[in-house]
């Protein structure tokens, strides 16, 4: 029993092995979308597995929707656009590729589409409780000393309003691109600038503040004014 525990252990963490690099090199373009992989038997070679966890790793590649096998022909590299950008794994690998303007504003346009609205469904439907979180994410973001500790407060709000949405699934779709926010929120901390650090945090408090009214209207513009004002400094950072 121990032996199978371990091996069991050793092929899953080969399994990991297998399917992050190769995800990472698909994402990267080592393997552009329509190519074919090399063959089983060298890939096995290559990363020193069975071919039963290459099977495996390839079953969760291709569940990602990256890669499609065909009989007689090998596994071929999917259009990117076929590409499951919430899975965790495959955001992450975008993230360590390098993320692009396009990238950020593909993440901007969902966020305008989702997060305006949870500010505002937010503002009936927050507890006493989940605003006071909200307040203390906000003055977080005002008292962080670093672009880290900036960010981490912002993915934490954003976080925390999805929640006080009442809406189970915003909050499962924050909680799927979470890397991708931080990454982004990030790029966009204005830690270093005094008057845009504070600017910052007061534009998530006025949020707050309109939740707190129950006014669903400004909370809502209050909060495409965050995205717009964000996505802006990333831009200019970017060149």
């Amino acid at each position: 029993m121990l032996n199978a525990t371990f091996s069991g252990r050793a092929n899953r963490s080969q399994h990991s092995f297998v399917v992050n690099q190769l995800g990472e090199e698909i994402v990267s373009g080592t393997y552009a979308s329509g190519t074919l992989l090399p063959g089983d038997v060298e890939l096995a070679e290559r990363f020193g597995v069975s071919r039963t966890v290459l099977r495996e790793a390839m079953k969760t590649l291709t569940a990602k929707g990256m890669i499609i096998p065909k009989a007689r022909i090998g596994t071929r590299v999917t259009e990117r656009a076929n590409w499951n950008l919430f899975d965790a794994d495959v955001l992450v690998w975008h993230i360590e590729a390098g993320v692009d303007a396009t990238f950020l504003k593909h993440l901007t346009d969902m966020r305008f589409a989702i997060e305006p609205f949870a500010a505002r469904l937010a503002a009936s439907r927050a507890s006493k409780k989940e605003i006071e979180l909200l307040y203390s994410y906000a003055d977080k973001m005002s008292s962080a000393d670093s672009d880290e500790s900036f960010a981490l407060a912002d993915l934490e709000f954003h976080l925390a309003l999805h929640g006080a949405s009442g809406n189970p699934f915003m909050l499962s779709v924050g909680n799927l691109i979470e890397a991708a926010l931080v990454t982004s929120f990030k790029m966009s901390s204005p830690y270093g600038e005094p008057g845009r650090h504070v600017a910052t945090a007061n534009r998530h408090r006025m949020i707050v503040e309109a939740i707190e009214r129950g006014d669903g209207e400004a909370a809502s513009v209050a909060m495409e004014r965050v995205i717009h004002e964000g996505f802006d400094r990333i831009m200019k950072k970017l060149g």
